[in-house]
C-alpha cells in the first residue's frame, strides 16, 4: 500500500530534495530498490583490498594478543602467589578486595559484578576461572603489585624494569582490546617488552619461547615454525651463532655444510666443542662422482664444487686438532648425492637478550634444488615439539630428519 504525500495524490513540494516515498509491501520478496541504489539487487561486500586490509590488521592484533594474555596470566599468577597468603587467612574469599584498598574498591567492585554476570549466564566455562582475581585487568594487576612492591621485591629484579616494561605493551594493550588498528612498529615493541616483562616475572629464570606464537601453532605444521626464501633471509632471522647459542650437540649433513664453515669462525666452533658440545659432520666426497653430477646441474665448472667442499673439510679438519678431545668432534664424509642440507641441534639454549630462548632441540632444513644453489634454496626453522600437546607422542620432521642423519652417518667414512 502506497502513502501518497498529499491528501489529493498530489505533492506541492515536487522536485524538492525530498526522501523517496517509502513502500510497505506484504509477504517475504525483498524491498525493490529504493531510488536507484548503488546495490541493484547484489548483496553487500567486501572489496578484495578491504579484505586483505582485514587479515592484515587481524595478523597483527592476533600476535600482539597471545604475548599481552601470556603477560596478564603471569601477573594474575604471581599476584596471586604472593598476596593471598597476605590476606586470605583473614580475609577469606574478600581477599582481593581488602589487598586493593580504599584506592581500588571501585574497580574490584566492578569485576565482582561482571563476575556475577558471567555466573548467571554460564560464561565461566573453567571452575578456576570463579575467582575474583581472574576478573581484574592487567592495570589492575600492576597496581596491586606496586602498591604491595615489599611483599614482591624478593621475587623480582628490578621494579624500574618491570614497570618500563609493562608501559611500553600499553599502546597495543588499548589498541587490541577495542579492535582497532595496529602498526608494525608498536607489534615489535610489544613482543620485545612482553618478553623482557615475562622473564622478569619469572625470576629471570625459565626464559620464554623466542617465539610465542610459535608454540601454539607450530603443531599444526609438524615442528615447522619458520620458512624462509633462501639462506639470506634465514641467517637475517636466525643467525648461526643464535642457531648454535649453548648447543650440547651438533649433527650437520650436507654437500659442503657452508652455512657453517663460511659463517661461524674456527675459534668459536672450537670454543663451542670445549664446552662440551658433540659434533658430527658429515660432508659429500670431494671425489665422488656424485660432486660432479651436481657441478653440471648447477652449470658451474668441473672441479669448482669439489674443491670448495675440500677447503671446507681442511677448515674442520684444522678446527678438531686444536681439542683436548678429539673423538667429540667427527668427520665424515658419504658418495650419495644428498637431497638436503641439515643442521641439527640439540640442548638447552641460555636466555639472551630481553628473555629470548629457543626451546630444546632445534633445526634448519634446506632441499637442494637442480637448479639452485644452497644459499639460494628455501629453508624451514624447525622446533622439537612444538605445539605438540602434553604427552604427544606423534614424531614431528624434526625426527624425520634425526632418523634420516642417523641412517646417512651410518653409510659414511671417517675423516682422518
Amino acid at each position: 500500500m502506497g502513502f501518497p504525500a498529499g491528501g489529493d495524490g498530489t505533492d506541492p513540494r515536487a522536485g524538492s530534495s525530498e526522501a523517496p516515498t517509502l513502500i510497505v509491501r506484504g509477504g517475504r520478496g525483498p524491498l525493490p530498490p529504493q531510488g536507484g541504489g548503488p546495490l541493484e539487487g547484489m548483496p553487500p561486500a567486501w572489496a578484495a583490498e578491504q579484505w586483505d586490509d582485514a587479515y592484515r590488521r587481524v595478523r597483527l592484533a592476533g600476535r600482539a594478543y597471545v604475548w599481552l594474555n601470556l603477560v596478564e596470566q603471569r601477573m594474575r599468577a604471581l599476584v596471586d602467589e604472593v598476596l593471598r597468603p597476605v590476606y586470605a587467612p583473614a580475609h577469606g574469599e574478600e581477599w582481593v578486595t581488602a589487598a586493593a584498598g580504599p584506592a581500588g574498591e571501585e574497580w574490584v567492585h566492578r569485576a565482582a559484578a561482571v563476575r556475577e554476570v558471567s555466573r548467571r549466564k554460564g560464561y565461566l566455562l573453567d571452575p578456576l576461572d570463579d575467582d575474583p582475581l581472574v576478573f581484574l585487568t592487567l592495570p589492575q594487576l600492576r597496581e596491586l603489585m606496586v602498591q604491595h612492591w615489599p611483599c614482591f621485591e624478593p621475587h623480582l629484579v628490578d621494579r624500574r624494569e618491570v614497570e618500563l616494561a609493562l608501559d611500553e605493551l600499553e599502546v597495543a594493550r588499548h589498541v587490541v582490546s577495542r579492535n582497532r588498528a595496529l602498526s608494525q612498529t608498536v607489534l615489535d615493541q610489544t613482543e620485545r617488552a612482553a618478553a623482557r616483562l615475562l622473564a622478569l616475572l619469572d625470576g629471570a629464570h625459565g626464559g620464554v619461547p623466542a617465539d610465542v606464537v610459535e608454540e601454539l601453532v607450530a603443531g599444526r605444521y609438524a615442528d615447522v615454525v619458520a620458512v624462509h626464501p633462501d639462506r639470506v633471509r634465514l641467517q637475517r632471522d636466525l643467525p648461526v651463532e643464535d642457531l648454535l647459542d649453548g648447543a650440547r650437540r651438533l649433527d650437520a649433513v650436507g654437500i659442503g655444510l657452508g652455512m657453517l664453515c663460511q659463517n661461524y669462525t674456527g675459534k668459536r666452533l672450537v670454543r663451542l666443542a670445549s664446552e662440551g658440545c658433540r659434533v658430527r659432520l658429515l660432508f659429500l666426497n670431494p671425489a665422488s662422482s656424485a660432486v660432479r653430477r651436481r657441478e653440471r646441474e648447477l652449470g658451474i665448472g668441473r672441479g669448482e664444487l669439489g674443491r670448495a667442499v675440500e677447503m671446507n673439510i681442511m677448515h674442520v679438519r684444522r678446527v678438531r686438532a686444536r681439542l683436548r678431545d678429539q673423538g667429540s668432534f667427527e668427520i665424515r664424509v658419504f658418495d650419495e648425492l644428498p637431497r638436503f642440507t641439515a643442521y641439527l641441534v640439540e640442548g638447552q639454549r641460555t636466555t639472551g637478550a630481553g628473555g629470548r630462548r629457543s626451546s630444546t632441540d632445534l633445526g634448519v632444513v634446506q632441499p637442494y634444488l637442480r637448479k639452485a644453489r644452497g644459499i639460494e634454496s628455501p629453508a624451514l626453522v624447525l622446533r622439537g615439539g612444538a605445539g605438540q600437546e602434553s604427552g604427544g607422542t606423534e614424531p614431528g620432521l624434526l625426527e624425520v630428519y634425526r632418523e634420516e642423519f642417523e641412517g646417512l652417518w651410518g653409510d659414511s667414512r671417517p675423516v682422518s
